[in-house]
């Protein structure tokens, strides 16, 4: 694969052009933040594992009919995906009161909700990622179109449904997660960005020990042996 430059670094991935314009080479890293950055670790191998279960995932997903930028898997670390153009919003899907809802509203951890609530965020990093609603969105020039909007929500719930009931089938409950969407050269609509223990919560199904970041998060240790529990349930047959 020949790339260029590099287009972009987050947190947990670098961005390459590649031969092709219509292409990206993403690369994972293995460098773990939270509470947007002011929280920095790094623990090897994580950034394979989570090319791994990523992976997985948007195979998983494409089989069910979601249009995603995922392309294929080149090596432990790297993977093709389509160019987009990445629409400003974290797309955020919560099963179970946990986190920053738990924080902001005041409901019982571990609640589950009557049903998937999904909520807006800005992605700005210097702002904290503040929430918004869809009236937000057309004054920060997002969209001037909710039917946008409402096509985030309804693909998020889509593939909420059909995660939580694979993952379950894994021993899993998929608390909450975060979404990111992008846009193709023709104006199509993608999943983009990763599905991993970095952008999901993972709770064990019988003991709700914690199988995601939250074990960085929270000082729990033992977050690439989480990690790799994770990988283990998704491959299993």
């Amino acid at each position: 694969m020949d790339t260029q430059q590099m287009l972009y670094e987050g947190k947990g991935k670098k961005l390459f052009l590649t031969n092709n314009p219509q292409e990206v080479l993403v690369e994972f890293k293995d460098d773990l933040t939270a509470f947007n950055a002011e929280k920095k670790g790094s623990e090897q191998g994580k950034g394979a594992l989570n090319c791994e279960i990523s992976t997985a995932i948007f195979e998983l997903l494409i089989q069910n009919g979601i249009q995603t930028h995922f392309i294929k898997k080149l090596d432990s670390t790297h993977m093709l995906c389509k160019k987009v153009q990445i629409i400003p919003i974290e797309v955020v899907v919560r099963n179970v009161a946990t986190g920053s809802l738990t924080k902001r509203l005041g409901i019982e951890d571990g609640k589950i909700l009557p049903f998937a609530l999904v909520e807006f965020y800005y992605k700005d990093d210097a702002l904290g990622d503040p929430i918004i609603n869809d009236e937000h969105c057309k004054i920060l020039g997002i969209t001037q179109d909710t039917t946008e909007l409402d096509f985030l929500r309804t693909q998020a719930r889509k593939i909420n449904q059909i995660l939580s009931e694979f993952f379950i089938t894994r021993n899993l409950r998929l608390i909450d997660f975060k979404l990111e969407f992008g846009k193709d050269n023709e104006g199509n609509i993608l999943l983009a960005d990763e599905i991993s223990p970095d952008s999901c919560r993972f709770w064990d199904k019988d003991t709700n020990d914690k199988l995601d970041k939250d074990r960085f998060r929270q000082n729990l240790g033992s977050v690439k042996v989480a990690y790799e529990e994770v990988l283990k349930r998704i491959l299993q047959k």
